[in-house]
Order: C-alpha cells, then sequence, then structure tokens
C-alpha cells in the first residue's frame, strides 16, 4: 500500500519504506494528471519501493521557466517526504519525451540526485512538435521558438550539466526519440557515465494504458499479460537494477 498526496502542482506517491525517490516529468500534453497517463509505471515503481513524485504541467513555449519551475516544487516535495522519513537513500530524475529536456535544463544541472534516466528524449523545433504552428506562422508571417530551442538545448547539456550518470532509453519503433544527439553532447563532457539502452516499443510505450482501464475491467487479465504492460515492466526493470541503485 501506498499513500497519496498533491503538494502544488507535484503527486506524491509514497510507500511505508521508500528505498528511494523517483522524480517524473511526462511528456508533452499527457502530463496533466501523471498519475493517470504513467499510471502503470508509476505502480511498477512503487511495488519496487520507490517513492514517486510526478509533476503536472501544460507544456508552453518557455521550457526553461517550466524547467526551474519543476525543480522548486520537486524540491519543495521532497522536502516534506524527508521529514517523514529522514534522508532519502537514492534520487533518481525521470523524463520521458519533452519532461527529459526539463529535467535537463534544471537550475541545479542535475547536481542534487543520483541520476538522470532519459526515456525517448525529445528535442525538435516547436513548429515540428505542433505542427499547427508552422502553418500559422506561414499565413501570418511570424516565427516562434522554444526557449532554448534545440541547439541551445544540447550546447547547455554540454557546458552546464554535470550529472555524469544518465540512462538513455529509446524503443525500436520510435521515429520521435533523439537521445543518439542528446547522448553524443553528453559525451563530449569530462569523465561522463551514460549509456543508451534499445528496448522493444515506440514512443508512447510508456504511457499508461490506465486511460483505457475502466472500458476494459472485464477483461482485466489479459490487460494485466499485455505485451504493453511487459514493456512497462522491463523500462522499470531496467531503471530499478541500474548499477548506481544497486552498488
Amino acid at each position: 500500500m501506498s499513500s497519496f498526496k498533491r503538494i502544488s502542482n507535484v503527486s506524491c506517491q509514497w510507500p511505508s519504506r521508500p528505498v528511494g525517490l523517483i522524480e517524473l516529468i511526462g511528456g508533452s500534453y499527457i502530463s496533466i494528471k501523471p498519475e493517470v497517463t504513467y499510471k502503470r509505471l508509476i505502480s511498477s515503481l512503487l511495488r519496487s519501493n520507490f517513492a514517486v513524485h510526478s509533476w503536472s504541467y501544460i507544456p508552453n513555449f518557455d521550457h526553461q521557466l517550466q524547467a526551474n519551475h519543476a525543480w522548486k516544487q520537486f524540491r519543495q516535495s521532497r522536502k516534506i517526504l524527508e521529514k517523514r522519513i529522514g534522508s532519502i537513500p537514492k534520487l533518481i530524475r525521470l523524463g520521458h519525451s519533452l519532461g527529459c529536456k526539463l529535467h535537463l535544463l534544471a537550475p541545479d544541472g542535475g547536481r542534487n540526485c543520483d541520476g538522470l534516466v532519459a526515456i525517448s528524449f525529445n528535442n525538435f523545433k516547436a513548429d515540428k512538435s505542433i505542427p499547427l504552428l508552422r502553418k500559422m506562422s506561414q499565413k501570418l508571417n511570424f516565427q516562434t521558438e522554444f526557449s532554448p530551442g534545440p541547439s541551445e538545448t544540447l550546447n547547455l547539456v554540454r557546458e552546464h550539466y554535470e550529472q555524469i550518470n544518465n540512462l538513455l532509453i529509446k524503443f525500436k519503433n520510435d521515429n520521435l526519440d533523439q537521445n543518439d544527439f542528446l547522448l553524443k553532447s553528453l559525451k563530449e563532457r569530462f569523465a561522463d557515465k551514460s549509456k543508451i539502452i534499445k528496448l522493444d516499443g515506440n514512443h508512447l510505450t510508456p504511457v499508461s494504458v490506465g486511460l483505457r482501464e475502466k472500458l476494459l475491467k472485464a477483461n482485466k487479465a489479459n490487460l494485466q499479460n499485455s505485451l504493453k504492460y511487459k514493456n512497462i515492466d522491463l523500462i522499470v526493470d531496467q531503471i530499478t537494477h541500474w548499477e548506481i541503485l544497486t552498488s
């Protein structure tokens, strides 16, 4: 059993004696209620006895500002958890898609965690991420880009991101994944220990089938055995058996 608490925009789910804390930022437009959209992923982490803090947000163009907000609210939530259980043995930041970028832009440069897990890192320009924007900008003759933009983000990773332990997870059927570019930037830093692994799945594999669970309750046994659920559990297995957590 785990307890649930909402602190600012952070959904906090705590087992009684957590072995560590996962700070989750999900993908664009699917993280308004991450405790629902990442339900299976979170549940599997809880079963592995990790506390999970997941940040709720609606994306905008200022990614640096959103990264700052997430970092501050995670810090607030972490302090409350520490008052409850004492020191936290391990702290892992977990990002999916845009969530990876927001973690990479954290004001502390990744110093105050034990590592980052980046699933399906996405760093496209705004007009590719939002197809309608390209049509509007051409019609109305204006330009809008994320801040920081794609190339600036990778420069910031090379120059200001200090966490050397990074586990990059990409899927075999994911044409939105840009983890190869991220790994190249990470490896240009001194003493980097980042690594990349490839799993079966696609860009939405980490997203819970929980959105459909209410419609499928009658067939719950089959749902539990679905390939998607197995892939989510495999993700969690890779995270919980990461050497920085087991050493």
